[in-house]
């Protein structure tokens, strides 16, 4: 029988395709387990994993992205290294995204979108996605059978967000193809090689744009409200 601690998460594709009797083991040995391929730990209990992200002063996100790939670019001093992550962020794979952000950055950044997603915003979400659902079964009902995450989840989940976010709906088609069919992304090597594909260049571009121009114009729509959202200071974010 196969120890399913000695399978290597990150590299074994049956594995990530169906992780559920994978992560019960794990649980079953220690909700907070050590894995053997690269030092990494995996918390799966659900008290340990909302303990780790509401305890940003122990814990960082910077290396939310890349995991143990790559690893730290620094070599660790002390057991406190929040100066040495802090002088080193740049250097982290997508460091300038929210999802990478500790407080006070994540905090600012995070009340801009809090004000975007008010109960009218959810609701005429929420209508969106009745209908996006209807339109995703109709490309493959008539073929009895779909592959589930290439062909309706991922499609289905990215063009929500679309919506959300108020992206036009001329450019939604290109967010589907560049984004809902990507492959790993490269996050960087065991080197310390900095980030070799950054799979989120494409929005920062198209944001970047409507950021811009709704700045210059602004309308009556939801790009225009995230444009000209403030942070607490009454600063536009750049």
């Amino acid at each position: 029988m196969t120890d399913l601690t000695s399978l290597d998460y990150f590299s074994d594709e049956a594995l990530a395709q169906d992780p559920s009797e994978y992560f019960d083991h794990l649980r079953s040995r220690n909700p907070v387990f050590r894995e053997p391929h690269y030092g990494v730990v995996v918390v799966t209990g659900h008290r340990e994993v909302t303990e780790a992200f509401r305890n940003s002063e122990d814990l960082s996100a910077v290396n939310a992205i890349g995991g143990p790939f790559p690893p730290l670019p620094f070599e660790p001093e002390g057991d406190d290294i929040s100066e040495q992550i802090e002088a080193h962020r740049h250097l982290f794979p997508i460091f300038e995204h929210m999802v990478t952000m500790d407080p006070p950055d994540h905090t600012r950044a995070r009340s801009l979108l809090g004000r975007m997603l008010t109960p009218k915003r959810l609701q005429e979400n929420e209508q969106y996605m009745w209908k996006l659902a209807d339109r995703q079964l109709d490309e493959f009902i008539d073929n009895g059978h779909c592959e589930f995450l290439g062909e309706y989840a991922k499609p289905f989940a990215t063009l929500v967000i679309t919506d959300l976010l108020g992206v036009p709906e001329q450019d939604r088609a290109e967010f589907r193809n560049r984004l809902a069919g990507q492959s790993r992304p490269n996050v960087g090597s065991l080197d310390h090689t900095p980030v070799a594909t950054n799979p989120l260049e494409y929005l920062d571009d198209m944001f970047s744009g409507y950021i811009s121009d709704r700045r210059s114009e602004p309308r009556d729509d939801i790009l225009t409200g995230l444009a000209t959202a403030t942070i607490p200071t009454d600063q536009l974010p750049r």
